[in-house]
């Protein structure tokens, strides 16, 4: 849904992702003060997935225009049967949502791809994912605000963010 919107419209799905989130947690109590948040240890899941999709060119035209530069956009040319791809690697899920002060674990199984080496913008949080194999991460969420978590091999389009939640 993000990708279509632009950097504008990624920011307002997540700013709603947020809102969502705040109303799930129930930010008000009945005297209208926010209460304090605990901090928490969280485990997120992720996966390192590639989508794929393919036609025939007697059906739709093969596109002339560029993709993207980066690793993170692939497409095949037609071959003798007029058969042609189009694939991207992406992040499932692309947003992941915590408090500032939690304990945060990524859980990240490779499905795609042969690895992705990774960071987390902003925080000093490297890691390597690899096809086949399940990859955990820890920190603290100290930092609040927005952060790309970032494949360097398939930049731009595999780039998640993580929202950290400001202490209340």
């Amino acid at each position: 849904m993000f990708a279509r919107m632009g950097r504008s419209g990624t920011l307002l799905g997540v700013m709603t992702v947020i809102v969502a989130a705040l109303a799930a947690c129930g930010t008000t109590s009945s005297a209208g003060s926010a209460p304090a948040v605990q901090a928490a240890k969280r485990t997120l899941y992720m996966a390192a997935v590639e989508p794929k999709g393919s036609t025939t060119a007697d059906k739709e035209p093969f596109p002339t225009t560029e993709l993207p530069q980066g690793g993170g956009y692939g497409r095949k040319a037609p071959d003798q049967d007029g058969r042609w791809e189009v694939s991207t690697y992406r992040w499932s899920s692309g947003t992941l949502v915590v408090n500032q002060g939690d304990e945060v674990t990524l859980e990240i199984v490779g499905v795609n791809g042969k690895e992705h080496p990774t960071v987390i913008e902003g925080y000093d949080v490297t890691f390597n994912v690899k096809r086949g194999q399940l990859t955990r991460t820890t920190f603290t969420a100290d930092k609040a605000g927005i952060f790309n978590i970032v494949c360097h091999a398939h930049r731009p389009s595999m780039t998640a963010q993580l929202v950290v939640l400001p202490q209340r």
